[in-house]
């Protein structure tokens, strides 16, 4: 590959499980502030997991459907370096915010990913990319469900931000498949046998060195 994959772990709650992903070689944290998710942190909480991290890690904010004073009030009381909006924003709402962001698709057959790139690149440079994720009824994110890869046009797949079912066990092969510029893992590090939202040091360090491995 011409360039290494980046890595976002999603759903973190706990400084500590934030620092065993930066030790691995984590790109990014995700923070999620969508109340309804079992992976929710109060602001309260993502300050302390966003303090904590090293330089040239990224913490990413992610909002579904929120009010615009909520997520200016989140911007304000946490350091985020990154947003993501996982709901039904268009891109102009996400543009607002003055504040680099990227934006999910939850994929279907009938979804025209040209288009959705399209209208996110009309907000560049705030708009960093496309996060395809897996279409599940009443569900942002953290399902553990994937989709059909192969949806994703071959123009654009340097540009998107792969996510939706990934685990250590596939994620080689989808950046074999792929060839995503980067990858968002929720809760395919999480014990099975754990309550949600509890992410597991060796799965997230075992993430991360398969798509180290998919790089070599």
């Amino acid at each position: 590959m011409s360039s290494r994959t980046r890595v976002k772990i999603c759903g973190i709650t706990e400084a500590a499980h934030a620092r065993v992903a930066c030790d691995a070689g984590a790109d990014a944290i995700g923070l999620v502030f969508y109340p309804p998710s079992p992976r929710y942190v109060s602001v309260e909480q993502a300050r302390e997991i966003a303090g904590s991290l090293p330089p040239y890690v990224c913490a990413v904010g992610l909002f579904v459907d929120a009010p615009v004073s909520g997520i200016r009030e989140t911007m304000q009381r946490v350091p985020l370096d990154l947003l993501q909006f996982h709901g039904a924003e268009t891109a102009a709402f996400c543009a607002q915010f003055d504040k680099a962001f990227v934006q999910a698709v939850r994929v279907t057959p009938e979804i025209d990913l040209l288009q959705s790139k399209a209208d996110i690149d009309r907000y560049k440079p705030l708009a960093r990319g496309l996060l395809v994720d897996a279409f599940v009824p009443g569900l942002h994110g953290g399902t553990g469900r994937s989709f059909d890869w192969s949806l994703i046009p071959e123009t654009m797949r340097e540009h998107v931000i792969l996510s939706g079912g990934l685990t250590p066990a596939n994620v080689r092969d989808a950046i074999g498949r792929v060839r995503p510029w980067a990858v968002d893992v929720s809760s395919g590090v999480e014990a099975g046998s754990g309550p949600k939202g509890v992410k597991d040091s060796r799965l997230i360090a075992q993430f991360i060195e398969e798509v180290h491995l998919a790089d070599v």
